[in-house]
Parts: C-alpha cells; structure tokens; sequence
C-alpha cells in the first residue's frame, strides 16, 4: 500500500505580483531543447529552465517538496518529460487549479500523484499558503494543513482512478 500522506514544503510558483502562475506550459516546464535526455534522473536540472522567474528551481527544490501553482498547469505538447523532470527531483506532488489535459492524464497513468484544486488559489491569495512553509496533504481526505501555521484546509482529493492507479504505480501494470 502506498503512503497517501506527503509532508514537505511548500514550492508556490508565484510573479512578481505574489499570484499562482497560470498557463505554465510543457515546454516552460522541460524545454523542448532537451527532449533528447532519456535517463529520467538527468531531467530534473531542466526543470522550470524556461519558466521566468524561476530558472533556479532545481537548485532550490528538496526531496519531498510539493509544487503549487495556478490554472492549465502543463498545457502544451504530450512531453513526459515535463512530469518525470519533477520525479528526477524526488517532487512528491503538484498541486495546481487545473491542469492541461494531456499532462493531467500523463501524471496519472505513470502514477505521479497531481490534485487539480480550485481553492488552492484563494489559500496562496490569502496568504494561508507562502512559498516554503512546511505542509501536509492528505491525497485521499483532501486535507492539507500548514504546519507552520497549524491550519488546516480542504482541498480537491485524490479520484477512485487517481487512487486505483497510484496503488499500481502505473496504468500499465497489471
């Protein structure tokens, strides 16, 4: 059985206006100047390396960091890379508004936990969620505390697909 609590910090892709980035595309998030790289642990330096603003995401980003961001998150091309860059970083979950249809459905057949969450903009608006603040989200209840702050909050949970196929590890095993 699989661990459906992750606790980590929080890595809120904001402007300089302090909002979620929205429409973060597959070629800001893996450019396609490195599609040729194969080995899923060298794509975690490329991450975000065309997403002004924060080209140093792999320097900062830790093992079990959740990254948060705004709406359409992922759009673009069907580039795999653009979810295995973050599992090359050991990114345990994204969290955004929405996310592009293609990246949504390659997150989730490879077994990459994504919650898509309306309410996770108006938490980072409201400054109840702040770029590296320690959370913890529970995929199954939707329950995301901050622990810095000791409040807890509702978000979108985990889907009986999304659920079913974690505890696979992949759409493709049987």
């Amino acid at each position: 059985m699989n661990d459906y609590v992750f606790t980590g910090r929080a890595l809120v892709i904001t402007n300089e206006d302090n909002q979620l980035i929205s429409d973060i595309d597959t070629d800001q998030i893996f450019h396609n100047a490195h599609l040729h790289i194969t080995e899923i642990g060298e794509m975690g330096q490329y991450s975000f390396g065309n997403l002004e603003g924060w080209k140093n995401f792999p320097q900062i980003a830790k093992s079990g960091d959740v990254v948060i961001a705004g709406e359409n998150f992922g759009s673009g091309s069907s580039r795999q890379q653009a979810v295995d860059c973050f599992r090359a970083l050991d990114v345990k979950l994204i969290i955004a508004s929405s996310f592009g249809a293609i990246y949504k459905r390659n997150a989730i057949n490879t077994g990459f936990p994504i919650l898509a969450s309306q309410e996770i903009n108006e938490l980072v608006s409201a400054g109840k969620i702040k770029h590296l603040q320690q959370i913890r989200v529970d995929l199954l209840s939707g329950k995301l505390e901050n622990l810095d702050t000791c409040e807890i909050f509702s978000i979108s949970p985990f889907s009986k697909v999304q659920k079913d196929i974690f505890d696979k590890g992949t759409l493709l095993r049987i």
